[in-house]
C-alpha cells in the first residue's frame, strides 16, 4: 500500500491508459497496445530493458465508485503472474494498492520494483 498527494482521477489515468504507463514504471520502457484505456479481455506486451518483453492480458476492470481496480495477467518465461492494482480517493490524495501471485521467488523479486513504480505513481 502506498500513499500520495496525486488525485485519485490522475492516478487512475495514469493505470488505465497503457501508454502511460512508463511515466511512472522505470521498469517500463514502453507498451503495446491496442486500445487507449484498459479493457477486459484485451492483451498487450510491455517492453522492458534490454528488450525484454512481457505478454499481459486484462482480466478486470472496475472504474466506477470511490474504490477504482484493475487486474491482469503476465507472463514471464513460463510463469504467469496475477496482479490486481486498486486506486482509493484518501482526503486530497491517494492510496493504491497492489496484490501479486505467482511463483513465491518472482514474486519476491518483483515486490521492490513494484513498490517504486507506485510511489512515483501516486507523486
Amino acid at each position: 500500500m502506498v500513499d500520495g498527494p496525486c488525485g485519485a482521477d490522475e492516478v487512475w489515468d495514469r493505470y488505465a491508459r497503457p501508454s502511460r504507463w512508463a511515466e511512472w514504471a522505470p521498469q517500463i520502457r514502453g507498451v503495446t497496445y491496442q486500445g487507449e484505456v484498459i479493457a477486459p479481455g484485451a492483451a498487450g506486451v510491455v517492453h522492458g530493458p534490454v528488450g525484454v518483453r512481457v505478454p499481459f492480458r486484462i482480466v478486470a476492470v472496475d472504474a466506477d465508485g470511490p474504490v477504482r481496480r484493475w487486474a491482469w495477467e503476465v507472463r514471464v518465461l513460463t510463469m504467469t503472474l496475477w496482479l490486481e492494482h486498486v486506486v482509493e480517493a484518501r482526503g486530497t490524495g491517494v492510496r493504491t494498492r497492489l496484490s501479486v501471485a505467482g511463483p513465491a521467488p518472482v514474486v519476491a523479486m518483483y515486490r521492490p520494483v513494484a513498490w517504486a513504480a507506485l510511489r512515483r505513481l501516486v507523486r
